[in-house]
């Protein structure tokens, strides 16, 4: 049974390791709080209080990591609001230890804002020259090239549109608000359960030699309606109050493509429409 490490079982982390003990995979994972540690053990997950910041890791990250090939991280920076950190120096603060440990390979959950926006609808693919204009996204490409320049294991990055689910939906922040910018730049969302189910197809095509570590993916829902007219339709799905958008302002959007994960993974997604 192969033991896989998840640092951060948070919104997507917790259900990706109950799927992953779904599918006969043995499973540790971290949290940084008290309170979820019998959560995560009446669920058959390996607890560990972990909390990795700029200066130090508290916790026991070697047990955590000891007879794990496979780690996933999936801690994202924390850059809003007044307690900013510097999230590349936490990355460089776990490398040693995943260098000292049993790891051969680890997924690193990123995210599309890697490539910034532009003034131009363009189709971004992994090929693409990231531009981040935000600090996250400086962050998070910065994370990505220490992870995949060290020699010691192999780093597969996702890179994630915005993430949705049953519990989690940006029109309920949008609503009835006013006055919003890009009306008719396209979205780029992706579904929880197509983000596990590409994690998990990337995972059985890797144990059986179909794929290579070291690869980078984008990941979002093969579907791109304007801002203006997905979030419209989803108020009145929801029966919200209509967000306003302001028409005068300029569009700047890009286009996530996700056919690498369509053809080299063959990943077909369960939720394309959202």
């Amino acid at each position: 049974m192969t033991q896989i490490s998840i640092l951060g079982c948070g919104w997507l982390g917790l259900p990706l390791a109950k799927t992953l003990l779904e599918n006969d995979f043995s499973v540790k994972g971290s949290t940084t709080s008290n309170d979820k540690l019998s959560m995560l053990k009446n669920s058959g997950i390996q607890p560990y209080l972990i909390s990795v910041t700029e200066d130090e890791i508290v916790g026991n990250l070697t047990d955590f990591l000891e007879n794990s090939k496979i780690l996933i991280i999936d801690v994202p920076p924390k850059l809003r609001g007044s307690e900013k950190e510097n999230f590349v120096s936490k990355i460089r603060n776990l490398i040693p230890f995943i260098e000292k440990s049993s790891v051969e390979n680890v997924i690193f959950i990123s995210s599309t804002s890697v490539y910034g926006d532009t003034s131009t609808t363009l189709s971004v693919t992994e090929e693409t020259k990231t531009y981040p204009d935000t600090e996250s996204g400086k962050q998070l490409v910065l994370s990505e090239e220490l992870l995949q320049s060290n020699p010691n294991f192999k780093t597969t990055i996702l890179r994630f549109g915005g993430l949705i689910g049953e519990d989690r939906h940006p029109i309920k922040f949008l609503a009835g608000k006013t006055n919003l910018e890009n009306p008719n730049a396209p979205i780029n969302l992706i579904h929880q359960d197509d983000c596990i189910g590409i994690i998990l197809e990337i995972l059985r095509q890797a144990h059986n030699d179909n794929l290579e570590w070291n690869e980078t993916f984008n990941a979002v829902a093969p579907f791109h309606p304007s801002r203006q007219e997905y979030y419209t339709q989803k108020a009145l799905e929801f029966n919200l109050a209509l967000p306003e958008f302001n028409l005068e302002s300029p569009t700047f959007g890009k286009i996530i493509s996700s056919d690498k994960v369509e053809t080299v993974l063959e990943y077909t997604f369960k939720k394309p429409n959202l």
